[in-house]
């Protein structure tokens, strides 16, 4: 977790995941809106006509997505960026930018009101991981506050509510994805999180602040606020 105390730019590795994402984008648009005759002949079936709205709803997780991260990557991320996770963040991407844009083809049932239940999750997801971020790195700006762990704000809820709030607009893609396939993506983002992302972050936040960590995560859920 050096990372975390390696403070860089790293404007290449931020140039080339912003490049992949636009590539992807593009890709899931065209596999969605004009690729998927292709896909339908190779598979051996029809074309879905007219284009099914869900389609433009996975569209707009992604661009949201898109601009949502971009943000936080070159405005609020001062710290470096290996180029181990500029694989492992493309990976991610192409699972949720070009994963669920193909998971949603099959699926022409139009938007219930189970889907603008998983639109407002989606927008919920998002606020709680850019809100939280934004607040962290406004504290974090601060001299008087230099070296000290945050612990406002929404992380007062959960120690790691930016996780929660990706493991929401996750889910949001699953379920208006309308495949049962797709929902494996948010189980296992929800088990990176709890299993490996979290007890590490633990273990090198309890090795930075000490005393105040141990309190904090006293009192704090480390994950999904008011249940662990």
């Amino acid at each position: 977790m050096n990372l975390y105390l390696n403070k860089s730019p790293a404007i290449p590795q931020k140039i080339i995941l912003n490049t992949v994402e636009v590539g992807l984008l593009g890709l899931s648009a065209w596999l969605m809106f004009g690729g998927e005759g292709w896909l339908s002949s190779l598979l051996g079936v029809t074309p879905t006509t007219p284009v099914p709205l869900r389609r433009w709803v996975i569209l707009l997780f992604s661009v949201v997505t898109f601009f949502r991260m971009g943000f936080m990557m070159f405005v609020l991320m001062k710290r470096s960026v290996p180029w181990q996770e500029v694989v492992s963040v493309s990976a991610a991407y192409t699972l949720y930018y070009l994963g669920f844009a193909a998971l949603v083809l099959p699926s022409n049932a139009p938007l219930s009101w189970v889907d603008y239940a998983a639109i407002a999750l989606f927008a919920m997801g998002s606020i709680l991981n850019s809100a939280s971020e934004v607040q962290r790195a406004r504290f974090k700006q601060l001299p008087q506050n230099k070296g000290k762990l945050y612990t406002e704000g929404l992380f007062a809820y959960s120690m790691h509510i930016n996780f929660f709030g990706d493991i929401l607009w996750v889910l949001a893609y699953a379920i208006v994805a309308r495949n049962w396939w797709g929902a494996a993506i948010p189980v296992f983002l929800t088990a990176m999180f709890a299993f490996v992302n979290v007890p590490a972050l633990d273990e090198y936040l309890a090795g930075r602040y000490g005393a105040a960590f141990e309190a904090y995560a006293n009192q704090t859920k480390r994950l999904i606020p008011f249940v662990w």
